[in-house]
C-alpha cells in the first residue's frame, strides 16, 4: 500500500477553484504572476529634469560660460583626436586636393581623415563627433560629404582655460 503523497508519481490533490482542470476532473495549480508594483515601467521625471538632460547632450554653445567641461576633456583625452587637430591645423600639408570643397576654406573631407587615421569611417565619425561636441572643430556639409575644419577661437579659449589656475 502506498501512502498519499509518497510513491513513484506525483500526487494530485484537489485544489480550490484557482487553477486549470485536468482531464480527470482534478485541478492542477498554475503559477500566477505577481501583481506589478505601482509606478513600475512608467517614467515620472519632471519636465525640468528632461530639459536639463537635453541641455547636457547638446553641442557646444559658443556664447556659453567657458568652464572646464567633460566634452572638452574627453576630446583631448585621445591621441587620435589630437592627431586630427594637428592635421587640420595645416590641411594642405597633410591631405591631398579634394574634388569638392577647398581644403583651407571648407575643410577636409571626413573620408580623407579616416584614411589618414587608419580607422573605419564610423570610428572616425565618432572621433569627429566628440571633437565637434567640444567645439574644437566644425563641420560643413557639401553635397553628400562633410568637411571639417578647426575652430581656432574655441581652441584658443580652451588653451587659455587649461593654462589658468583651476
Amino acid at each position: 500500500m502506498v501512502e498519499e503523497g509518497v510513491g513513484e508519481g506525483p500526487s494530485v490533490v484537489p485544489l480550490p477553484a484557482a487553477g486549470v482542470q485536468s482531464g480527470d476532473g482534478m485541478r492542477v495549480a498554475r503559477a500566477s504572476r505577481p501583481e506589478p508594483r505601482p509606478g513600475w515601467g512608467r517614467r515620472r521625471r519632471s519636465s525640468l529634469v528632461d530639459r536639463q538632460l537635453a541641455n547636457c547632450h547638446n553641442n557646444y554653445m559658443p556664447n556659453a560660460d567657458l568652464s572646464l567641461d567633460v566634452d572638452l576633456v574627453k576630446a583631448l583625452a585621445s591621441g587620435k583626436r589630437l592627431l586630427i587637430l594637428e592635421w587640420l591645423r595645416d590641411p594642405c600639408a597633410h591631405f591631398p586636393a579634394q574634388r569638392d570643397g577647398d581644403l583651407v576654406r571648407d575643410g577636409v573631407c571626413s573620408l580623407f581623415i579616416a584614411d589618414k587615421l587608419g580607422v573605419s569611417q564610423p570610428t572616425c565619425g565618432e572621433h569627429l563627433k566628440v571633437l565637434s561636441r567640444a567645439g574644437l572643430i566644425r563641420g560643413t556639409k557639401i553635397k553628400q560629404w562633410v568637411f571639417y575644419q578647426r575652430d581656432e577661437a574655441r581652441i584658443a579659449a580652451a588653451k587659455e582655460l587649461l593654462s589658468g589656475g583651476w
